[in-house]
């Protein structure tokens, strides 16, 4: 039974690249997983039955059960594991869910498989996005009531939560996440939702341009499942590359994603001033040593790469990004989404939205984006606006932004 002060509520934040479960008032979640989910065809799944029945020891495949005529795999350790027909699908489109069962799935796994408890005896909340509609808050709460039986239900919205536990009412909250980058003014605990701007580039984009840039020069990264690495002699491995035919496209691209993400996260960072070509043509390499062993040095394009956060039209130079083309037009860089939306808002308030510009999200905390962001604004805004641009200097904390969620 739900016992007040005594149980403690959990929190689960769905989001674009990943979702984080855990406890309110903790510092940080207790599981972190990816929001895509693994999904074979149960007639494809049957013929598999050897692969799957080796893997039931593994408590991350727990909630690997049939919905319908399909097999869903949650988690990172059931998704590291390659099997035949296997599509990796994600339950949002442009952060809306469009798949009901792929989301049930995943609290599933991270209720009964991660966290261990029993809904029914903990109060919970659910972080929502700002452009979250009535109707999907409605079918949050009649699976959280009617399926799992929870005593109390919280949905809050992920920029509120980010304003209250910076100890602030009013402010802006720049949320750049996986799938998108938001930027939402908040006053007095409310977000403005006609000033709400949103942008198609996040993490996974940039990870898309980089994973093309590298290929242009002749890095392809092979996923992890694609070889075996045989020590010939001590400190000596030879690589030995293995065929999965039955590999599906999707699964190939989300296995190569992971590692372009980590080459993303270990060397790239915010350049101080807008990427010019020739200025960074002969900027010192960085090593990276990919998972099969070979070592590439990357450039440039540690710079450029989250340089389109800022000035997005830089992507339409990279080669296999032409498809960005028919977008790129309507999607504006970082500082102006950020002074389009102040603007949008009362005049009487905007003083005091420059002053607390709120930085929240995984690929808000990629290194010097702060200090890159607040002198963008600076050169940009009013001149009789104080810029400041907030983040919280743990890392940890600013990738999950998890301390937000003990402030209700």
């Amino acid at each position: 039974m739900y016992g007040g002060d005594e149980v403690s509520a959990i929190v689960i934040d769905l989001g674009s690249h990943t979702c984080k479960a855990g406890y309110a008032g903790e510092d940080a979640p207790k599981a972190v997983f990816p929001s895509v989910v693994g999904c074979i065809d149960q007639m494809d799944a049957d013929d598999d039955k050897e692969n799957n029945d080796s893997e039931t020891n593994n408590n991350n495949v727990d909630s690997n059960k049939p919905k319908g005529k399909r097999r869903l795999y949650v988690g990172s350790q059931a998704l590291g594991f390659r099997r035949d027909h296997m599509e990796v699908v994600s339950p949002l489109k442009d952060g809306v869910v469009v798949d009901w069962d792929i989301v049930d799935s995943i609290w599933d796994h991270a209720l009964k498989d991660c966290l261990l408890v029993d809904p029914k005896e903990h109060p919970m909340l659910l972080a929502e996005p700002s452009s979250n509609t009535q109707q999907q808050r409605e079918r949050t709460a009649e699976l959280m009531f009617e399926k799992y039986k929870v005593p109390a239900l919280f949905l809050a919205k992920n920029a509120v939560l980010t304003s209250f536990a910076s100890g602030r009412a009013t402010s802006v909250v720049v949320d750049s996440g996986g799938g998108s980058t938001t930027v939402a003014p908040v006053h007095d605990g409310y977000v403005l939702q006609k000033a709400v701007s949103s942008s198609p580039i996040g993490g996974e984009f940039l990870t898309d341009c980089l994973m093309k840039s590298l290929e242009s020069k002749g890095i392809v990264i092979q996923p992890r499942y694609s070889f075996k690495r045989k020590e010939i002699q001590p400190g000596v491995f030879q690589t030995v590359d293995v065929d999965f035919p039955h590999t599906t496209e999707s699964y190939k691209l989300y296995s190569q994603r992971v590692i372009a993400s980590d080459i993303k996260e270990c060397v790239c960072r915010a350049p101080d001033t807008p990427y010019d070509e020739s200025a960074y043509s002969n900027i010192p390499m960085t090593p990276y040593e990919l998972p099969d062993g070979q070592t590439i040095e990357i450039g440039a394009d540690r710079f450029k790469i989250p340089d389109i956060l800022f000035n997005p039209p830089l992507a339409q130079t990279i080669p296999g990004m032409d498809n960005f083309a028919e977008i790129s037009p309507s999607v504006r860089g970082l500082p102006q989404m950020v002074i389009e939306s102040i603007n949008r808002c009362d005049v009487d308030i905007r003083k005091e939205l420059f002053g607390s510009i709120l930085l929240a999200g995984g690929t808000a905390s990629m290194q010097q984006l702060k200090e890159r962001l607040e002198k963008d604004l600076l050169e940009e805004s009013p001149q009789a606006a104080r810029v400041k641009v907030l983040a919280s200097g743990n890392a940890t904390e600013r990738r999950f932004s998890w301390c937000r969620y003990n402030v209700l």
